[in-house]
């Protein structure tokens, strides 16, 4: 308990606490303009402050236990001074706990006083900081707008030198479109002419399109008509040999019937080179033939045949398309057949070919010693006998799993059927898909079936004859124009 010789009132906390809150907010009034409470006036804060520690200091005097009875009571003429001690003590005693409320709530406000003190002393040091950085910026800035003052006066001398460019270049442009208006008049005006020119170029090309056209028609005849007279020249020029060397032998004695019988067996080479040039004009190119002949390749590799131990034999080889597209594929081939002129030019290719009759050269082959046959558009030229005798003598020759490749016009085109067909002298006879592929199967092939050649996607394939339906004329005049029968050896 703490002693004093002082003796004082009973305080009232809560009134005390109004005042301090009162003095506060009368010096945050005073102190503070409205929203800028870090400007304050620091001095009357500091005032304010030493207020609230004298009443403190009051309120603390008075915390104290009282041993004096108070002044004012000893105005009286009579003393009690036992009486006034009990009553004292009795005073304290009952008091006892409000001192300590007071006194611990004393020290708490002065702790409160000595930590804003502390506050006010850091605020007054970051304020006078703030105002040198505020300083140096307010002078930072000075300098900052006496160089944008200097850019402004730079920049508007710059903006009127530029104008001043402006101007001059713009009179300069206005000449510039002048003199391109007049250019551009002369241009029009050759452009006109040009087009003048271009129409009469024109012209000119149309006439020499027109002349091309015409040359190259008379080029392709004139190409045909002389590979005719050349290949025919040379027939006649053997022709005349032979029987020159033959009546050499006979002179003086008459010709022999063997001698006679040598001049017959050349007649049917007479007509050797007109078959050349008749093919060269209605069966077309060589190249057109070569591109469409490769559909047969896969065929080829499947069968795993046109080795030197599995060869491949072209039956009337023709100009020898086919015979080149194997020889270029890497197979190995050889044909046969009795049109001389086209053999030479075979033989001028390099292409391995035989002068001789079909049935006769296959009947000279021993039993499985071919890999492949293949004919294309040989069949329609032979009759049904010598046809069945192609097929007897294939069986024969070709090995286990050898493979047969017969192409001819196909007559369930109408187009071909009715009139196409007929237009080569030297065929014999049409021949239905159903029925070649029927002799095929009974002269001892398997998996045989006719085959139509249709352009799908613009790739040329091979379709099952009986994938094909015919429900209409169309049908029958759109199918393909040629058929292939395809079989196999067991």
């Amino acid at each position: 308990m703490i002693e004093a010789n002082n003796y004082h009132p009973k305080i009232n906390i809560d009134e005390l606490m109004q005042k301090i809150h009162d003095e506060v907010a009368k010096r945050q009034v005073n102190s503070q303009p409205a929203g800028l409470k870090a400007n304050a006036d620091t001095s009357k804060i500091k005032l304010n402050i030493s207020y609230i520690e004298a009443l403190l200091k009051n309120a603390e005097s008075r915390t104290f236990i009282r041993t004096k009875w108070p002044d004012k009571l000893d105005r009286f003429p009579f003393k009690f001074n036992k009486l006034q001690q009990v009553i004292l003590k009795a005073i304290n005693f009952f008091f006892k706990d409000q001192r300590e409320v007071n006194f611990n709530l004393i020290n708490s406000l002065k702790e409160s006083i000595a930590i804003n003190r502390q506050l006010i002393e850091q605020i007054t040091t970051l304020k006078l900081q703030v105002d040198e950085r505020l300083d140096t910026l307010d002078r930072n800035v000075q300098r900052i707008d006496d160089s944008l003052n200097t850019i402004n006066t730079l920049v508007g001398s710059l903006l009127t030198s530029i104008q001043e460019r402006l101007d001059a270049m713009n009179i300069r442009v206005q000449g510039i479109d002048e003199h391109l208006s007049g250019g551009d008049t002369h241009i029009q005006e050759i452009d006109e002419h040009l087009s003048a020119v271009d129409t009469c170029i024109q012209r000119l090309d149309e006439h020499l399109i027109a002349t091309n056209t015409r040359i190259e028609t008379i080029d392709e005849l004139y190409i045909r008509n002389d590979s005719y007279l050349k290949n025919d020249l040379m027939q006649q020029k053997r022709l005349i040999t032979i029987f020159l060397e033959e009546a050499r032998k006979c002179l003086p004695e008459p010709f022999s019937q063997e001698h006679l019988q040598t001049f017959v067996n050349e007649d049917q080479h007479l007509l050797d080179a007109f078959y050349v040039a008749f093919e060269d004009q209605f069966r077309g190119s060589r190249e057109d033939i070569f591109n469409t002949l490769k559909v047969y390749l896969p065929l080829i590799q499947e069968a795993q045949v046109g080795t030197p131990e599995s060869s491949i034999l072209d039956v009337g080889c023709g100009r020898g398309e086919w015979l080149e597209l194997l020889r270029e594929s890497g197979y190995t081939a050889r044909g046969i057949d009795i049109n001389r002129v086209m053999l030479e030019q075979c033989r001028y290719r390099g292409l391995e070919v035989v002068e001789a009759d079909v049935i006769e050269y296959l009947r000279t082959l021993p039993d499985g010693s071919l890999g492949a046959v293949t004919g294309f558009h040989i069949i329609e030229h032979l009759s049904f006998e010598t046809l069945v005798q192609l097929f007897d003598q294939t069986v024969r020759v070709l090995k286990p799993g050898g493979l047969v490749i017969f192409e001819t016009p196909n007559t369930r085109n109408i187009l071909v059927g009715s009139g196409d067909f007929y237009r080569d002298p030297t065929h014999k006879n049409p021949i239905h898909p159903d029925t070649i592929s029927f002799l095929a199967k009974s002269r001892g092939l398997i998996k045989s079936e006719a085959y139509f050649l249709e352009e799908i996607h613009g790739m040329l394939n091979l379709v099952s004859s009986s994938e094909i339906r015919f429900d209409d004329l169309n049908d029958y005049v759109k199918v393909s124009r040629n058929m292939v029968l395809i079989a196999y050896k067991a």
